[in-house]
């Protein structure tokens, strides 16, 4: 059976990692990518610029496939703010999902300003939005999925009935 691989998308504070973390546990083959992991490692000194955030995605997208053809399923743990990469994922990852976190960005911000930790996310993304930082859907746009396989709104439902959800859909994918 070919490998699958899910994108959890979603504002920045929607609840993505804790979830990728969750679903990591209960699925310990599953590679975890996280975009914040990547970004350190591809551009050390990142400035979220525009043509920065297109390289660093095509090169998360590409990592994935390939992961995906050698037989290992993929979380990934991305905004992936442009529909555009996501749809590229989907296209050249032929088992793929899309999880989308719905969460309203009053919620996420909150959640962001109390998080203890943050999976590699810089922190106080959204007070540094506020000062002109590139923040998904505060200073640059966050396009919402148009035809996610799961959406989640994260501010209503509690992680255990999040994470039966995912379950299955992951259930679906591999049958």
């Amino acid at each position: 059976m070919p490998a699958i691989a899910l994108w959890i998308t979603g504002l920045p504070g929607s609840g993505k990692s804790s979830l990728a973390e969750e679903l990591g546990k209960r699925h310990p083959d599953f590679v975890i990518l996280r975009m914040d992991e990547l970004r350190r490692f591809v551009t050390p000194e990142p400035t979220y610029s525009d043509p920065e955030r297109e390289i660093v995605y095509r090169s998360l997208v590409y990592l994935a496939s390939v992961l995906v053809r050698l037989g290992h399923d993929v979380i990934i743990d991305a905004t992936g703010n442009m529909r555009r990469w996501r749809e590229l994922a989907r296209k050249g990852i032929e088992r793929f999902a899309e999880v989308y976190l719905k969460c309203p960005i009053e919620t996420c911000i909150e959640r962001e300003k109390n998080r203890l930790f943050t999976h590699g996310a810089p922190r106080d993304i959204y007070e540094k939005g506020r000062a002109g930082w590139p923040v998904p859907g505060m200073t640059v746009p966050y396009e919402e999925p148009i035809n996610p396989e799961i959406t989640i709104q994260t501010d209503k439902t509690p992680i255990p009935d999040a994470l039966r959800l995912i379950e299955d859909l992951i259930k679906r994918l591999s049958s």
